[in-house]
């Protein structure tokens, strides 16, 4: 029998593989395999308000091994390595406890069509001591130990006799994308709420203090200037401090250095700025990759060296006829490839030809937590751009992620638990404590 396999469970390959297993895998067509070094799926965009403590990780995560059984796929966890495209096998590097010892030894899986969904990870550039001093919000573990982090340094100062040190309980965001952008707008909030559950040593207008800092000339740079001036404004107006033309040359212990000679204090520093595709891409099977160790792939997502080897998401580089740039690397581009993806691999087994993906921007919104949520909708296909925000606005930024779970378990389930979160929302505190 047929066997597709996808490596990489985020937003496109765990719908990827929900769409295929509900389809080719219930009918016996083909045995769909998903590759995944996590035990849960969740999804990435929401890992900002993790960090900041205003959503609960263990509410939101999806056991794979779960979601494998209810929709006809199978899952195998681990960490892809290396790539024999002669003999059509994944290599998986072994997995180990959180002890350190060996759960599931070093394998390979056998292959007829593989799909590669490992997602992006923040690139540091290089930049001195980002790797020792500041946390990326890569991943669930990241996100829960900035977490961590930010609780214990709020403990540590309501609790000390001694004036607070000039870096304590400051905050510095390194990158004024989206992920910055809307952390400092959830940290604003949840820091205060923090404080109010009987930190009441802390002043957070007069001891606590964001700094975004942004290499560019304005933050948003993928976004309208429109979007961009107005994010500014709100941010300046939550007392966020916005550095703009700020490169960043250092990371220390208690501060960022930039290329102006400026110090910036911080007790806690995140690394939002730029992105690239997992590094081990560069190596495996002699695939084409660019720049950001993306696979290059042809506008039917084939990558452009093998036909039976796919990539999409955040680590597919995909340059559509008449495009000066890539296809953004975002939620909706991953949705897109999915959704194309789960239409074309049937027809791809039944011998059909398959069909270009075209990619269709539908805009970008950015949510401040409960102070506002911003965007334009829609791009080009109206003609134009239309800005909108306020509830209208956030409506919209939550049905995105309405969508994808909708995507992955139908609208009954999507009900469900949307009613369920609702509930429980009222007997919990308004920002995580532990």
């Amino acid at each position: 029998m047929h066997q597709i396999v996808i490596v990489g469970g985020g937003a496109g390959g765990a719908e990827l593989a929900t769409h295929l297993g509900d389809t080719l895998g219930r009918k016996g067509r083909a045995h769909v395999t998903l590759v995944d070094r996590a035990r849960t799926h969740l999804w990435k965009p929401l890992l900002h308000e993790f960090a900041a403590g205003s959503m609960d990780l263990d509410h939101h995560a999806l056991s794979y091994l779960a979601q494998a059984r209810w929709h006809h796929f199978r899952f195998q966890r681990g960490s892809m390595d290396g790539l024999d495209r002669r003999r059509r096998v994944v290599l998986v590097a072994p997995t180990f406890d959180e002890e350190g010892r060996e759960l599931i030894p070093r394998r390979e899986i056998p292959y007829d069509t593989l799909v590669i969904a490992v997602g992006s990870q923040t690139n540091d550039f290089g930049t001195p001591g980002a790797r020792e001093h500041a946390i990326s919000l890569d991943t669930p573990e990241q996100a829960e130990l900035f977490h961590r982090r930010m609780i214990n340094a709020c403990i540590r100062a309501n609790a000390q006799a001694a004036p607070l040190r000039p870096e304590q309980l400051k905050v510095a965001i390194i990158g004024a994308g989206a992920t910055g952008v809307e952390l400092a707008a959830e940290l604003h909030k949840t820091t205060r709420e923090l404080v109010a559950y009987g930190l009441d040593r802390i002043n957070p207008e007069r001891d606590m203090q964001l700094t975004l800092i942004e290499a560019a000339p304005r933050i948003l740079t993928a976004v309208p200037e429109r979007l961009s001036k107005a994010a500014t404004d709100l941010l300046r107006g939550l007392n966020v401090r916005v550095l703009t033309g700020e490169r960043v040359t250092e990371v220390e212990n208690d501060g960022v250095m930039t290329a102006s000679g400026r110090k910036i204090p911080a007790e806690l520093t995140v690394w939002a700025a730029g992105i690239k595709a997992p590094d081990f891409l560069k190596d495996i099977g002699d695939l084409e990759t660019n720049r950001l160790n993306q696979l290059v792939v042809k506008q039917t997502l084939e990558t452009t060296r093998d036909p039976d080897i796919f990539a999409m998401g955040d680590c597919a580089g995909c340059r559509l006829p008449g495009r000066e740039r890539d296809v953004p690397p975002t939620a909706q581009a991953a949705h897109q490839q999915a959704s194309h993806l789960a239409r074309m691999l049937p027809r791809r087994l039944a011998g059909k030809p398959l069909k270009p993906w075209n990619y269709r921007d539908f805009g970008s919104l950015l949510s401040f937590g409960e102070y506002s949520t911003i965007g334009s909708l829609m791009g080009a296909l109206l003609g134009g751009t239309i800005f909108v925000e306020g509830l209208f606005a956030r409506f919209v930024y939550v049905s995105l992620y309405r969508m994808h779970i909708y995507a992955l378990h139908g609208f009954a389930k999507l009900l469900f638990d949307t009613l369920a979160k609702l509930i429980t929302r009222r007997t919990e505190p308004r920002v995580k404590l532990h």
